[in-house]
């Protein structure tokens, strides 16, 4: 299981990407990858657990889970008020 920390995250078009510990590409996160019922989404900030898959335009995470929730934030943030 890779950790990382979400770079950014769209909740309006449900997708984002992951910088993974230690270095390396960044990884798609969709939300249907998002462990957990209801509304799934992530901030930016937070600190995630994963699965990484090859999809098909390279890697992907699945079974993300968040580990540590970034502090709320003002501003920045690409989802919906």
């Amino acid at each position: 299981m890779a950790t990382g920390t979400v770079k950014w995250f769209n909740g309006e078009k449900g997708f984002g990407f992951i910088a993974v510990e230690g270095g390396g590409k960044d990884v798609f996160c969709h939300f249907s990858a998002i462990v957990g019922d209801g509304y799934r989404n992530l901030n930016e900030g937070d600190e995630v657990e994963f699965d990484v898959e090859q999809g098909a335009k390279g890697p992907q995470a699945k079974n993300v889970k968040v580990t540590r929730a970034a502090a709320p934030s003002m501003g920045g943030s690409r989802g919906r008020y």
